[in-house]
């Protein structure tokens, strides 16, 4: 099982930094910030789509065709902590060692939208407190790795859950 895990988990993980990459380069590209949540959490659910598959391959080669609801899911986390953590990994290396001012850039980029989106002038400043506090909180490293682990990791734990409830099969 734990092969299983380790093996998965770092194809998640490659296939993560493949896409952390590539948003970094396209940002640098087009002098700019790259907004694309569609993309971003497809990205993810490629990624993590390995953890049916590993948790199929446990199921199928190691254990008789038998896999308990607690077993996959376990599995699962696994692969998903695993990848989430390489994740992470990439990111901080990226953001400290090539782009320290990233949430300058995206700070401002959100208040641009924020200003030309229509809300009312109290919405708009309550919009904008939110901004500047995100961007205040992104200054301690502690908490650049507590928002991605809380940009990725749901997504892994959500495809998780799903795997076991699919693929659970007992004697």
């Amino acid at each position: 099982m734990k092969k299983n895990i380790l093996v998965f988990g770092l194809v998640s993980g490659v296939i993560l930094i493949a896409f952390v990459l590539s948003f970094t380069w396209l940002a640098k590209a087009f002098h700019g910030h790259i907004d694309n949540e569609i993309v971003g959490y497809s990205s993810m659910i490629i990624a993590f789509s390995f953890i049916f598959v590993g948790t199929k391959n446990f199921r199928d080669k190691y254990n008789q065709g038998m896999v308990s609801f607690k077993q996959a899911f376990l599995i699962g986390l696994g692969i998903s902590l695993i990848g989430s953590t390489i994740y992470v990994g990439t990111w901080l290396v990226e953001y400290y060692g090539f782009m320290p001012d990233y949430m300058e850039k995206y700070s401002a980029a959100l208040i641009l939208k924020a200003q030309h989106s229509g809300l009312s002038p109290e919405a708009l400043q309550k919009r904008l407190d939110s901004i500047n506090n995100m961007s205040r909180m992104y200054k301690n490293p502690i908490m650049v790795v507590l928002f991605t682990y809380l940009e990725v990791l749901p997504v892994g734990l959500a495809i998780s859950l799903i795997t076991a409830l699919i693929l659970k099969r007992k004697s």
